[in-house]
């Protein structure tokens, strides 16, 4: 955290739920299934998205990127959270919980970009439907994604490693993963440098693409609004549907565990927050794009069709 930041701890003792057998016992069971369900989920649009070749388009590509963020997302929490669980002095060093909280930070705040970007792409599909193949270029999607990459970097890890933060010897966590909002809490310097820097990250990281993406949402409806045809406007918005109930979720927490005042949050509260958008919405999002979306059930079915045939040809040569 810069030269600044001397500190006296080496580690970090969770307390979250080290008192609480039973609740270890099931948040355990819990952890693992919505762990195991995230990347079977996102691990299957990964590969519909690769595999078959009607869904190598922008809106799939884009897609295909935020799975691959949900599965790094929860790798970076979940099994570090088994860990805890499953003794009863759980521990992490220094380097390892600032790494963690870190990547953590990083990948949540790509996704609010990648997020926006998705919107632009419906925008531009609704909007503009001759000419999207132009715009939305292979060049273009790949731009736009690696912008979303490096302008998380700027705005998050850059201003991270500059925080003026001091740990003076208490380090015990009330918390199961190393969450950067309760890693604060044990800072013993001034924490306004801090605090005015997590607003304004969190300002740019969230506001902005959330702003960007009500403006783009605003435009596709007084788009879709102009459209004469009732089964036009349905299948307008059924583009859109998936996409605007992934933004509802993950926004509509992030902003509950990062704006609010932290003088009115219980430790409690933040925990369940921190259970529900880092870990269950990664495992939300595929299920919410193959449930709502028939492009890729369709790709679901021909490519287990394409596999049980090529199956059965072998079987039987």
């Amino acid at each position: 955290m810069g030269e600044e930041n001397q500190t006296m701890v080496a580690e970090f003792i969770f307390t979250g739920f080290s008192n609480q057998l039973i609740t270890r016992i099931i948040l355990t069971g819990f952890f693992f299934l919505v762990y195991l369900v995230t990347l079977l989920g996102n691990g299957l649009i990964i590969l519909l998205t690769i595999c078959d070749p009607h869904l190598h388009t922008p809106m799939y590509f884009f897609l295909n990127n935020l799975s691959l963020l949900d599965i790094c997302y929860s790798s970076s929490i979940i099994p570090q959270a088994l860990v805890n669980f499953s003794v009863e002095r759980p521990t992490i060093s220094f380097a390892r919980c600032f790494c963690q909280m870190l990547i953590s930070l990083f990948l949540g705040s790509t996704e609010c970009f990648l997020l926006a970007v998705m919107a632009y792409d419906r925008y531009v599909a609704i909007s503009n439907p001759l000419r999207y193949t132009v715009i939305m270029s292979k060049t273009r999607c790949i731009h736009l994604a690696l912008a979303s990459w490096i302008v998380t970097i700027l705005l998050t890890v850059v201003p991270f490693f500059v925080m003026p933060s001091q740990f003076c010897g208490k380090n015990e966590l009330d918390h199961f993963t190393c969450e950067v909002l309760a890693v604060m809490k044990l800072v013993c310097s001034d924490t306004s440098k801090n605090q005015i820097f997590m607003f304004a990250s969190a300002s740019l990281t969230l506001f902005a693409p959330f702003f960007f993406i009500l403006f783009s949402y605003m435009r596709i409806i007084i788009t879709i609004l102009k459209i004469h045809s009732l089964d036009g406007r349905s299948k307008a918005f059924s583009t859109c549907g998936s996409h605007l109930t992934v933004v509802t979720i993950f926004y509509g927490t992030a902003m509950f565990m990062y704006l609010k005042p932290q003088s009115k949050s219980s430790q409690e509260q933040d925990k369940i927050i921190t259970v529900f958008y880092g870990i269950v919405t990664p495992m939300l999002n595929p299920l919410i794009y193959t449930l709502r979306n028939q492009e890729v059930k369709a790709a679901l079915r021909r490519v287990t069709g394409r596999k049980r045939n090529t199956f059965l040809c072998d079987t039987f040569q």
